[in-house]
């Protein structure tokens, strides 16, 4: 069986928004797990950097580790700031929006055959 957690230390005190950097102009990303049940990702956006409307077949649960992001869900705007949380559900269109430099830790549970 390989190893389900990539690209992060293990048995060691890890803050999260240490794991990614901001870069001008980009959004960066960090992928920690993927697999058909779960994924979880760390971002981080530079200001003014977004991803545009989609769905996706998973709940999407957006945890702010830093800085203040816009989620849009269904077309209504959510201001999220560091330690703040929100569920973008499946099959709904959403959007994340940098209002401000912003990191977040995105964990997407999907459906799988077994649930």
């Amino acid at each position: 069986m390989s190893d389900i957690m990539k690209n992060i230390k293990k048995s060691e005190i890890l803050v999260l928004k240490d794991e990614v950097s901001y870069q001008a102009g980009q959004i960066v990303s960090k992928t920690l797990i993927q697999n058909e049940a779960l994924s979880i990702t760390l971002f981080a956006f530079d200001k003014g950097e977004e991803i545009s409307t989609h769905e996706s077949k998973g709940d999407a649960f957006v945890t702010c580790l830093d800085g203040i992001g816009e989620i849009t869900i269904d077309g209504q705007k959510y201001e999220i700031k560091e330690g703040e949380s929100i569920i973008m559900p499946a099959n709904h269109p959403h959007a994340v929006y940098a209002k401000e430099t912003f990191k977040m830790i995105l964990v997407v549970a999907f459906k799988t055959q077994e649930s």
